[in-house]
């Protein structure tokens, strides 16, 4: 981490200041909507921080879909097909990185018609959520948060990732999910989030969050 000097922050002005920065965000490829990341393991909740730049938005009339990964896992027999708990499933087959492009980024090229799918799979029922397509206006930004999604190439317009440390990481995973562990460090090592990301924020201290700027 001292390659990358943080400022301390609240959590609601780092939505506001993230906020303002996506308002004068135009897409590299001409899409008429932004595709923004908001990248973290799941005990550093990444969604809690996309909910509050959604607000933020929203407030300065500009809508957003957010949508959460876990809504794209694969069946429980795919995902669990080596054992519940194998790390290289975890990393490489537990999300249906296809859908995504398919249902998400796809209909966001430039020339599409901006009609998303929010969810395909509901993790709880181990079925299809059968939710409907939903429109997002030109305009309107995408806003993806889960794990490991800085290893993708997905055509994201500004990346977010929100850092725990490996003893914070530890600490705030709950017990039954430290068998994932080993596939954070492997991102860490082959990804470099910390370093790839547009925006860094730490978050090592819940209620004290630092960043890039």
């Amino acid at each position: 981490m001292g390659r990358v000097r943080l400022e301390a922050i609240t959590w609601e002005r780092l939505g506001d200041l993230l906020a303002d920065r996506l308002l004068d965000l135009n897409p590299e490829d001409g899409s008429p909507w932004p595709r923004i990341a908001f990248d973290g393991a799941p005990a550093a909740r990444p969604g809690d921080l996309a909910d509050r730049v959604a607000e933020a938005l929203r407030i300065r009339g500009r809508p957003s879909r957010l949508v959460d990964t876990q809504g794209f896992l694969r069946p429980a027999s795919v995902r669990l097909e080596y054992g519940r708990h194998d790390v290289e499933a975890y990393y490489d087959g537990w999300f249906d990185i296809g859908a995504l492009w398919r249902e998400v980024f796809g209909p966001l090229e430039p020339g599409a018609d901006g009609r998303i799918l929010p969810d395909l799979w509901d993790p709880a029922t181990d079925r299809a959520t059968r939710s409907p397509y939903v429109q997002l206006p030109p305009g309107g930004f995408l806003l993806l948060h889960g794990p490991l999604l800085l290893r993708h190439w997905f055509p994201f317009d500004l990346t977010v990732h929100v850092l725990l440390s490996p003893p914070a990481l530890r600490r705030r995973t709950p017990e039954a999910d430290r068998w994932t562990l080993p596939a954070f460090e492997r991102y860490d090592r082959e990804t470099d989030p910390a370093v790839t990301a547009d925006v860094l924020v730490r978050a090592d201290d819940p209620r004290h969050p630092a960043w890039n700027g």
